[in-house]
This record gives C-alpha cells, sequence and structure tokens, in this order.
C-alpha cells in the first residue's frame, strides 16, 4: 500500500539516499554540507518542506517543494523543486501521488499554483508531467552566483 507523509527525524537513510540517486540524475556532485543544511531546514518545515511516499513499508519516493509571492497572483506559489522516486517503484503511481499530495498541502495554504522544471529529455517524468499538468513552454536559464551554484 502507498501512502504519502511528511519527512520524520527517522527518514535520514533513506532521505539521502534517495536525494542522492536524485542529485546524481541530474549529473551533480554536492558535499555533505549540502545534504544536511537541506535535512535540517526539510524537518523545520519553516521555509522548504518534504514529503515521502512510503511503499510496502519503505520510503521510495521524495518530494520537497517551498512557496513564494508572485507577481502576477493575488496569492503565493508552490515550487515542486525536487521530485524523485525509486527507479523499483516507478511506475506504481508514487510520482502521481507526491504530486497530488503537494497539490492538497498547497491548496490547503492558499497557493495559486504548483510548478516544477525538469530537463527537456526527461521522457520518462515528463510523461507523468503532460497527464497531471499543462506545460507552458517555458525555457529555464540560471545565472550562478557561488561556485557550484
Amino acid at each position: 500500500m502507498l501512502r504519502i507523509r511528511f519527512l520524520d527525524h527517522g527518514d535520514r537513510a533513506a532521505w539521502e539516499a534517495l536525494f542522492r540517486a536524485y542529485m546524481a540524475f541530474y549529473e551533480r556532485d554536492e558535499p555533505q554540507e549540502m545534504y544536511d543544511r537541506a535535512w535540517r531546514e526539510l524537518l523545520r518545515g519553516e521555509r522548504m518542506h518534504a514529503m515521502v511516499a512510503v511503499l510496502d513499508e519503505r520510503i521510495v519516493g521524495i518530494a520537497h517543494f517551498l512557496t513564494h509571492p508572485n507577481t502576477s497572483l493575488p496569492a503565493d506559489v508552490c515550487y515542486l523543486q525536487d521530485l524523485y522516486t525509486e527507479p523499483s517503484a516507478r511506475g506504481r503511481g508514487v510520482g502521481r501521488a507526491l504530486i497530488a499530495a503537494v497539490a492538497e498541502w498547497a491548496r490547503d495554504h492558499a497557493c495559486a499554483r504548483v510548478y516544477w522544471t525538469t530537463k527537456e529529455d526527461n521522457a520518462t517524468a515528463r510523461s507523468l508531467y503532460d497527464k497531471v499538468a499543462s506545460f507552458r513552454g517555458f525555457v529555464r536559464y540560471d545565472m550562478p552566483l557561488v561556485a557550484g551554484a
């Protein structure tokens, strides 16, 4: 049975393994300090939030998200920053359930919308995203201000 819940103190090892796999998927190699900082922030749940997907009593997916103001909407928006499902659990509704849980949280917190980005060639994820959201044609640009950003 699949269930979605918020990140808990006892989830560190499973969460970090999934977050590291997510980073590896995007070809990023981050220092331990980044994982430690993210863990602290996500557990605090003030600026950043995290949910996990539990399937057969094992954490198989993570979602990290935050809210921020939007100049053209009357309410904040929710940015789903990281979404990852363990490969062995894909095709079992984990990603869809995590997105739905984040959307429910955002609705409960009066957000106007949930949005996220992915790599253009991430066909597996995009096949799900095309079913649950609208692609509006935007392209993302990054301007790093610190090394490694």
